[in-house]
């Protein structure tokens, strides 16, 4: 095994993110946020970033259903 720059260069062995992995991760957490409870028209409007966040805070999810659902 060489010890050279390309292996120590991290950005580029690393694979490049895709659109397709991207996609794939963001229906997984909408998914995800939909067995937490959320209503699926109200995950479908919401944008990538604020899923993503979401997902990360499954308490905060949980309070905000039962909020709702009161």
């Amino acid at each position: 095994m060489g010890t050279g720059r390309t292996l120590r260069k991290e950005s580029h062995v690393r694979p490049c993110k895709t659109p397709a992995g991207k996609a794939r991760k963001g229906k997984a957490q909408r998914a995800r946020l939909v067995k937490f409870g959320m209503k699926e028209d109200d995950v479908k409007t919401m944008g990538d970033e604020e899923v993503r966040v979401l997902v990360q805070r499954p308490a905060v999810v949980k309070k905000l259903v039962a909020k709702r659902g009161a």
